[in-house]
């Protein structure tokens, strides 16, 4: 991809989207669930509707992919089978969303795409349509899609024309941030697959802006418009993290950048862990994955707390023998037993409280 996109062949993201097109499946029915490919909104979702009878309203799912805003399909394999396993084990109608992708589509566009499918999806005549439980729906998401769940389930509490709550925010490994790119679990998991801080990096600059100078000063932290002052209490891992991750390393707070802030580093709906703590204290219960091994780790960690301390039930899984993706290898050939581990106690989480 790099050797690609230096030699002006093909970008850097198209080069990787190549993975993604290996792996994408028909939307093909089994004698468990029914899956289409269809439209909500203009934007499009692969839908997952249960077989068998439901007796009763069924549960809902919006599931956001992940591959840092630029990669990803509803149709990879592991989204398809996740999302099937969610329709047929727990009864429940599963919205899988292709929004669009950047540098095409840079913020806050993913966002809007999957922002326009949850809210149509919420409204009463598209839940009875689909048996759905109103007080039985949820948004989740891995990596970027948990960033985008995260953003999505704030932003429903500003709407006024949005009458239905969601019951929970299922935040797999989300990235939450992009002020501070010097966490501990930067520093200590910068060459770890699946996910390195250069590759964070380059996802976090191609979402938010077409300028290469913000990709050179995130690689040295030092990005920080001074509007941002004030908000990087919320960011301080000194403060905010359990001593256990802040051990053997000290605290420098990220340096100063341009003067004006790119579009989205600063925007709750591009790093929902700067929302204020009255925007917290609203938003559902929340279940959060982090892994061990994963650059990502240190700021879901920071955001379980932080929704802990606005009063919000969270349930905070870690996963000390895990890598950023984990939970996604549950399949040949790529299957591991610490990826079973992790889906299983995802299902048995959704199974109870959902």
């Amino acid at each position: 991809s790099e050797a690609a996109d230096q030699l002006g062949l093909m970008h850097y993201m198209e080069v990787m989207r190549l993975i993604t097109v290996l792996e994408l499946v028909a939307p093909t029915p089994d004698e468990n669930v029914t899956v289409t490919d269809t439209e909500f909104n203009n934007v499009p979702v692969r839908l997952y509707l249960p077989r068998r009878a439901p007796g009763g309203l069924r549960r809902a799912m919006l599931y956001f992919h992940g591959g840092g805003w630029c990669l990803g399909d509803a149709g990879m394999k592991g989204y398809d089978h996740l999302a099937r396993r969610i329709s047929n084990e727990l009864n429940a109608v599963v919205v899988s969303v292709n929004y669009r992708l950047a540098p095409q589509h840079r913020f806050p566009v993913p966002f809007e795409d999957v922002y326009s499918v949850t809210k149509f999806f919420l409204q009463s005549k598209v839940l009875s349509q689909y048996g759905v439980d109103p007080a039985r729906v949820c948004v989740a998401g891995d990596s970027a899609g948990g960033n985008l769940a995260a953003a999505v389930a704030q932003e429903l509490l500003e709407d006024p024309e949005v009458k239905t709550k969601l019951k929970a925010q299922i935040l797999l490994y989300p990235a939450l941030q992009a002020l501070d790119l010097d966490l501990p679990s930067y520093r200590d998991n910068a060459h770890k697959p699946l996910l390195s801080r250069s590759l964070m990096i380059r996802f976090w600059s191609e979402y938010l802006t077409p300028d290469p100078a913000l990709r050179e000063a995130m690689a040295s932290n030092s990005h920080v418009p001074a509007e941002a002052g004030p908000l990087l209490q919320l960011v301080n891992w000194s403060r905010l993290l359990p001593a256990g991750l802040r051990e053997g390393h000290a605290y420098a707070a990220p340096g100063p950048g341009p003067a004006r802030a790119y579009p989205g580093l600063l925007d709750p709906r591009a790093a929902p862990l700067l929302a204020s703590e009255a925007r917290l204290r609203r938003l559902p219960p929340a279940y959060i994955l982090t892994c061990e091994h994963d650059v990502l780790r240190d700021e879901a960690v920071m955001y379980a707390g932080r929704l802990r301390a606005a009063g919000v039930p969270v349930t905070h899984h870690h996963a000390k023998d895990a890598f950023h993706g984990a939970m996604m290898f549950v399949q040949w050939p790529f299957e591991l037993a610490v990826g079973h581990r992790l889906f299983n106690s995802f299902m048995d989480w959704l199974n109870e409280n959902l």
